[in-house]
């Protein structure tokens, strides 16, 4: 059965923040179409009116504070209506707010929100309170800048989260390349897999909000299940799809041996890790309407590179840059002209001006390599290769490439080729000590349920794909996830956990 929220009804106000983006986008929606469904939420419609009149309560408890302007707000959400109203109001009035991950642990929350400035952590209506400890010891750092209109973090897979402010213009920026290069507009209905705190968020929630679309919200809570999943693609009309490679993989392994389809899907992106090979070629077979596009971006810059994508492409390319963005491959401080390899800087329309603690920048954000510009550049620490017709092809991480046996591989190939076996769903490689070597590969695999994959079945799938130094001395197969970081990486360190366990149990046996 299908419920609406309703409220009492508000006088619309004159957007807070000096901007035509976000805020304005949605009052506009509020105010012309105020019965246009804004949100999906399991069988909860919330229309555009609805939503305006939940924001407007969430609103006024915000003024209520009685902070000065400019102090940010901590937001402590789980995904829900109630959240993206409590966001949205947070814009309307102008007050700059932190978007952490709910399952960050309390004490990563404490000093978060602590860094930030924030005077009040804030829940949305309806969720239960989380009382913090006291906040940890931490660098002092300075005030977000005076035209952030929210904070997101990074992954935190190297210790505690960095704080990055986003400006209102920034967002909006986003949204005027997005709307129109996905055809999202009145009445367009996108997926949200995503969490709130992610910057994916930027295209499936806010720039639909902003352009009059329909977001179809993912609860948290059935992520992972494949049926829900699929229900959501077959029921909703759904025309945009942003997500993870891992999402594909579960909606191909529920359809398996079916001839399920969704026509309806028009614009397919997938962003943020490796795609394997038996997944991107079952996409078009899955979604024979949508044009199929990688997206690479980072929190720090946001989306950078878009490319479109056929069903054969190995590994997949990142491709051309946004409007807008520049691109810089530097080898070892040299710019790299032409075709080549090196490590990409970026600099975007819609990046931070940096993390609000200054000192971890740790050469993150700086001048052009050889001082060329005054723009500010972002380190991505990827390497790639250009093509050329200018494309561009990650290879991996810049701090992936190791040597084993004084041979040099990067651990991102060798995952990539362990995803290349179609019962491999997700996998994670590291280098790891060795007494006698100096240093190893250890891998972690989550293989498909049912599939009876085993050790010597993968080891003898590596070496038809890797050279003898790049095949891991030691495979942990799982048939659960790896372990995520709160923002839904590899926690690598827990995977290195996984693989110890397993190198003290091989020596036992």
């Amino acid at each position: 059965m299908t419920t609406t929220i309703t409220t009492t009804a508000a006088p619309l106000p004159e957007p807070v923040l000096p901007h035509d983006g976000l805020v304005a986008g949605f009052l506009r929606q509020a105010e012309s179409r105020p019965d246009a469904v804004a949100l999906v939420w399991h069988d909860t419609r919330i229309d555009y009116g609805d939503l305006y009149d939940l924001v407007c309560v969430e609103r006024d408890r915000i003024d209520g504070l009685g902070l000065a302007p400019g102090v940010p707000v901590g937001l402590l959400a789980d995904k829900s209506p109630e959240a993206v109203a409590l966001a949205l109001a947070c814009l309307l009035a102008g007050r700059p707010f932190l978007l952490p991950s709910p399952a960050l642990a309390d004490g990563a929350l404490a000093t978060l929100f602590a860094q930030a400035g924030c005077a009040r952590v804030l829940v949305p209506q309806g969720q239960p309170r989380r009382e913090l400890p006291a906040p940890a010891a931490f660098a002092a750092v300075e005030p977000a800048p005076a035209d952030t209109a929210l904070m997101l973090t990074t992954s935190g897979s190297t210790g505690l989260p960095k704080v990055v402010p986003l400006s209102g213009g920034a967002v909006d920026r986003f949204i005027a390349w997005a709307a129109p290069e996905f055809g999202i507009g009145p009445g367009t209905a996108v997926l949200n897999v995503a969490p709130l705190n992610f910057d994916l968020c930027l295209l499936d929630v806010w720039t639909t909000l902003a352009a009059g679309g329909r977001v179809v919200l993912v609860d948290p809570a059935h992520a992972a299940n494949g049926r829900h999943l699929v229900e959501l693609l077959s029921t909703q009309d759904v025309r945009v799809v942003q997500a993870v490679p891992m999402f594909f993989g579960l909606i191909l392994q529920t359809v398996a041996d079916t001839d399920t389809a969704f026509p309806s899907v028009e614009h397919l992106m997938f962003t943020g890790d490796a795609m394997p090979a038996h997944v991107l070629a079952e996409l078009p077979r899955l979604f024979p309407g949508a044009r199929l596009r990688n997206i690479y971006g980072c929190t720090e810059t946001n989306d950078s590179f878009i490319a479109d994508v056929a069903p054969t492409d190995n590994p997949v390319p990142i491709g051309h840059p946004l409007p807008g963005v520049q691109a810089l491959l530097v080898d070892d401080g040299a710019v790299v002209d032409g075709p080549g390899t090196g490590e990409l800087f970026v600099h975007t329309p819609f990046q931070t001006a940096g993390y609000l603690d200054r000192s971890r920048h740790a050469d993150k954000f700086g001048a052009h390599p050889t001082g060329a510009d005054d723009l500010r550049w972002f380190r991505t620490g990827d390497l790639v290769r250009r093509a050329p017709d200018g494309s561009l092809l990650l290879l991996g991480r810049a701090d992936f490439q190791v040597k084993v046996r004084g041979v040099a591989v990067n651990t991102a190939e060798v995952e990539r080729a362990l995803l290349a076996h179609p019962d491999v769903l997700e996998a994670a490689v590291l280098a790891v000590p060795d007494p006698v070597a100096g240093r190893l590969l250890a891998a972690a695999v989550r293989r498909a349920p049912g599939s009876g994959l085993n050790s010597l079945t993968l080891r003898a799938h590596c070496s038809r794909e890797l050279p003898r130094n790049a095949i891991p001395k030691t495979l942990h197969i799982s048939d659960v996830p790896l372990p995520k970081t709160a923002t839904g990486k590899v926690d690598r360190k827990a995977v290195g956990t996984l693989t110890e366990q397993s190198t003290v149990e091989r020596r036992v046996s």
